[in-house]
């Protein structure tokens, strides 16, 4: 009861874990269509395990909405999210090299994990279900989870038509990345793609931890559009954006400047791993140099790169999260992502004077925080005259 809730909300989804193992118990076969849903495990490196979920006797485009990021927000509240996922069962081949991602491909359980519709799959196992429930700050939670011993893909997957060239083509990740996105192709699919061994040269192939996937996708999205967006106009006025979704509030901060950006965590006392008052920063200058590598920023920062390079102009930034107690559950990053290309709808406050809008976002924080006395901010607001730092072409 430490969290003030009337009920423990996780009990609440562990219970309906548990009716979903009991009522499959005594069954040696799972079926259902794959959302699509697919996780590749960290855990033991280069044997790792492959994870497939199949919501039980859930077919065709119902099952959509057991891993439908973009389509959930806004929409599904937290518990709504963690109910759907604790539904969803965890087939697991487990010690699968990653040196070969082709026995995933030949039976086309990779192919079924970037399908643009639903895939109807068949699990066998011998093994009991486990009633767990697995939450996680990057992945999205896990449900009960089964080994397989046979995964048989019943519909034929339907993939991208880009992605499908780019499994026989030669090309390095990084390059197969950018010209997915170019062709439409959003995080959701290439993410999988690289994580299960179907993006880069042939020869160097790997299944990528999903976790690791994430991150290297939204980087090399955010290399490439950084690269583009260095080369834009500044902006002409100081823009703040606000957006808020599972007890997140995003406050982004756009003024005139050569690129440069500054990320603010604000963890509220008795929000999801802080006891409390917690306040995390990192500084990122205009190579591209950060801090520290932080998942959450990198998410983030791709919505950012991606509203600049839309409105074809290079600003300085600052994004503040502010973290409540009602997210009391990770539901992994992507809703980080999402609420910052969201909060770009949102303009809130315009002027010409960065800390005027600096003030503004402390004046509207829940939690009263002084932006002013943390030191990525302190760097950014020293550096008064950005553009003496550079030459005519943008070079130190």
């Amino acid at each position: 009861m430490l969290c003030g809730l009337p009920s423990c909300p996780i009990m609440t989804r562990f219970r309906s874990i548990v009716r979903v193992a009991t009522a499959i118990a005594d069954k040696d076969e799972v079926s259902g269509s794959t959302p699509p849903s697919a996780v590749v495990g960290e855990s033991g490196y280069p044997k790792v395990r492959v994870i497939v979920g199949v919501p039980p006797n859930v077919t065709g485009s119902e099952s959509k909405e057991y891993e439908n990021p973009k389509g959930w927000w806004g929409k599904k509240s937290l518990n709504e999210i963690i109910e759907l996922r604790s539904s969803l069962v965890s087939a697991s081949i487990n010690k699968v090299r990653v040196d070969e991602p082709w026995r995933l491909y030949e039976k086309e359980i990779s192919l079924a994990s970037v399908s643009t519709d639903p895939v109807q799959l068949e699990v066998k196992s011998d093994s009991k279900i486990l009633p767990k429930l697995k939450f996680d700050g990057v992945l999205m939670p896990r449900g009960p989870s089964m080994e397989a011993k046979d995964i048989t893909v019943v519909d034929d997957p339907k993939v991208p038509r880009k992605l499908e060239a780019l499994i026989f083509d030669d090309v390095k990740a990084e390059d197969a990345i950018r010209e997915l996105y170019l062709s439409g192709e959003d995080v959701y699919t290439i993410i999988p793609a690289l994580s299960l061994g179907l993006l880069g040269l042939k020869k160097n192939r790997k299944l990528v931890p999903t976790r690791w996937a994430i991150t290297a996708t939204d980087s090399a999205l955010g290399k490439f559009l950084l690269e583009e967006v260095r080369e834009f106009e500044e902006v002409n006025e100081v823009q703040v954006f606000y957006s808020a979704y599972l007890g997140n509030r995003f406050f982004v901060i756009l003024f005139p400047s050569k690129y440069r950006g500054v990320w603010v965590e604000i963890w509220h006392p008795m929000s999801l791993w802080a006891s409390e008052p917690v306040v995390v920063d990192l500084y990122e200058n205009f190579w591209g140099e950060y801090d520290m590598l932080d998942g959450g920023y990198m998410a983030a920062r791709l919505g950012v790169l991606e509203y600049m390079y839309r409105i074809r102009r290079q600003a300085g930034f600052v994004i503040v999260r502010e973290v409540t107690k009602d997210y009391y559950a990770p539901v992994g990053n992507w809703h980080i992502r999402e609420t910052v290309r969201r909060a770009f709808n949102n303009l809130v406050f315009k002027t010409s004077d960065l800390k005027k809008a600096l003030d503004y976002v402390m004046n509207n924080l829940q939690l009263k925080v002084d932006l002013f006395g943390i030191e990525s901010v302190k760097k950014l607001v020293a550096q008064k005259d950005i553009l003496s730092l550079f030459d005519d072409k943008g070079e130190r």
